[in-house]
Order: structure tokens, then C-alpha cells, then sequence
């Protein structure tokens, strides 16, 4: 079954984090309703950095339940490379998982041109039909809300980590990049 995947960042301290979350075709409108049920009003997303904990565990308890599976990847050194490192493995393993759409949350036009251009290059490399990636502001596709949320859950590490575990199926630490 192909999957559509949608990404997110994190920073904890010295350590970046690239969250994905693989949705397949047949849950991508019920997990965006899921995630516009999720919005207070007068919120145009989810963002889980200004969440109160409440709210966190309650969403974190939903996509848990929603069954949905994501992937950390992870490093320590510039930021730059980092991401790099960690956008090159997530399109590695994406390819293997019979991947899509590779939805990526815009940064801005400089980096959204360096994610392109390795994404461009994994491909290359991977030597595989191509796969369909854009980006997108947080607010436009409420599924990259969910990613948002799993990276910041693992990030945080604790209780937090232990709730969002069920939704992570994999961890990739590149150690230092």
C-alpha cells in the first residue's frame, strides 16, 4: 500500500529531530478532520510548542488511538547538516515503504531550495521512480500537525516520550552528523 508522509522539525538543546508520520490514502481525510476537531477556536493548526500539557495529552491519546505511525530521525552537530543527514535517510526508508507524496513543513524559501535539492539527490541515489514531495506552511495540511506532535512528544522526552511511543515505529539516531 503506498503512503503519503508528512514531516516535521524539532530542536531539544544539541539535538535535531526530524518527526515523520506514514498515513495511508485511506485515512488522510479522517486524520486531517481528526486534527481540525483538535484546533480552539480561532486556531488556524495544532502547533504543540504553544499547547497547554492538557491539551498535549489529550491529542498525543488521539493519535494514539487513531493507530498512526511515525518515524524520529535524529543527530547532533549544525543544524544544516543535520537535516540534511536526516532528510537523506527518511527518503532512504520512505522509497522502501512504497512511498507517494513527501509533504515537508516549509521553513522558508532558502531552505525549502537545500530540503529540494537533497531529496533531489536521495532519489538520485536511491534510483527509484519519483516520488511526488512539497512543501507546505503548518497551517496548510493539518496532517503535518501530527508529525509536529511526535516530535515534540519524543523530544521531550519523559512521560511524554512513554505516551507517544505507541505512535513511533521507529527511531533512526545518526549520532554526530
Amino acid at each position: 500500500m503506498t503512503v503519503h508522509v508528512f514531516v516535521d522539525e524539532s530542536r531539544r538543546g544539541s539535538t535535531y529531530l526530524l518527526a515523520a508520520v506514514l498515513i495511508p490514502p485511506t485515512q488522510l481525510t479522517s486524520v486531517r478532520v481528526l486534527m481540525r476537531k483538535m484546533c480552539l477556536p480561532g486556531e488556524r493548526r495544532v502547533h504543540f510548542q504553544a499547547e497547554q500539557d492538557s491539551r498535549r495529552r489529550l491529542i498525543i491519546g488521539r493519535l494514539v488511538e487513531a493507530g498512526l505511525q511515525g518515524r524520529i530521525y535524529l543527530g547532533a552537530g549544525r543544524p544544516d547538516r543535520v537535516r540534511a543527514a536526516c532528510l537523506t535517510a527518511l527518503v532512504e526508508d520512505i522509497v522502501k515503504a512504497n512511498a507517494y507524496r513527501l509533504v515537508v513543513e516549509s521553513r522558508d524559501a532558502a531552505g525549502d531550495r537545500l530540503d529540494r535539492a537533497v531529496i533531489h539527490r536521495a532519489l538520485a541515489n536511491a534510483g527509484t521512480a519519483p516520488l511526488a514531495y512539497e512543501h507546505l506552511r503548518g497551517h496548510e495540511d493539518p496532517n503535518l500537525a501530527v508529525a509536529d506532535a511526535i516530535g515534540w512528544a519524543f523530544g521531550a522526552g519523559g512521560d511524554w516520550r512513554r505516551r507517544v511511543h505507541p505512535a513511533i515505529d521507529q527511531v533512526t539516531d545518526l549520532g554526530r552528523v
